[in-house]
């Protein structure tokens, strides 16, 4: 199959008389072998079901249909849907894809991905990136595998390790959920516009089971997002607008040292405090 390259997007852009949104983010892929290195990072089985967020003019979106996916493609631009529609008519597969006119932010991600499990494999918006990521990992259960390409910073927070200067409330949360890494990283080059920065491929495994024991994700997500709102303070103190009076002796019910910060601390460590907090 022959995938979009940049003189064919930018000749779809002259013909549409359309162009690439700043006020969307948009920087379209033009790489065949980056569109596909990213599916093959994937790791897709034939026939798989694929969710991808932000398609613009298709080049992922081709490259997942030669790799046998169907798609659902939720896409927020009405502009550029003329341009998709004629990139997958070229595909000669088009009844393979099902694009949705939507917004991630706001769509009710369950119901468009369906009730059987699905991967999400998309080249995000990088200023909405992380709460799309959440949204995923929140509030559509059935997508079981995210291979999503955001700003490098990002995918760092994302899959950083703990005591790292990037290990945040995000890389936290997202471990709730499951495991992260990246997996690769992507020059400006391989975009129409090219973005001003890096971007990386971010891999994320969901858990097949809760690894920590909880009552409440926003109980816990409330206090991890409490103890890394001021970072460099020790979480003795970090934690009083939450905790109050009970911040010390919570925080040693929990077995965490006081004198902590909140970049020391793991998902189990944070999951025993959220479960002490309720005793």
């Amino acid at each position: 199959m022959i995938l979009p390259t940049a003189t064919s997007i930018r000749a779809l852009l002259a013909e549409h008389g359309a162009a690439p949104s700043r006020a969307l983010g948009q920087h379209f892929l033009a790489d065949p072998n980056t569109a596909r290195r990213i599916v093959r990072l994937a790791d897709l089985e034939p026939g798989a079901r694929v969710l991808e967020i932000g398609p613009g003019v298709g080049s992922l979106t081709a490259a997942l249909l030669e790799a046998d996916a169907r798609i659902t493609a939720l896409e927020l631009d009405r502009h550029v849907l003329p341009l998709l529609n004629a990139v997958l008519e070229s595909t000669g597969m088009a009844d393979r894809v099902n694009v949705v006119h939507g917004d991630a932010m706001t769509a009710d991600l369950a119901a468009i991905s369906g009730e059987s499990p699905v991967i999400c494999v998309s080249n995000l918006p990088y200023n909405v990136a992380t709460p799309i990521v959440m949204r995923l990992l929140n509030e559509a259960p059935n997508v079981t595998r995210l291979l999503v390409m955001v700003q490098r910073e990002v995918g760092e927070r994302m899959a950083a390790k703990v005591g790292g200067r990037e290990y945040g409330a995000v890389t936290v949360k997202i471990a709730f959920h499951g495991v992260a890494r990246m997996v690769g990283t992507v020059a400006p080059s391989v975009f129409l516009p090219p973005p001003k920065v890096d971007s990386a491929l971010v891999r994320i495994d969901r858990h097949p089971q809760s690894v920590v024991d909880v009552s409440s994700r926003e109980l816990l997500f409330g206090i991890i997002q409490t103890g890394f709102a001021q970072r460099r303070k020790m979480l003795r103190r970090a934690l009083v607008p939450l905790f109050g009076d009970r911040t010390l002796q919570l925080l040693e019910a929990a077995g965490i040292d006081p004198a902590a910060r909140a970049e020391t601390i793991e998902l189990q460590a944070w999951a025993a405090l959220a479960r002490a907090s309720e005793a």
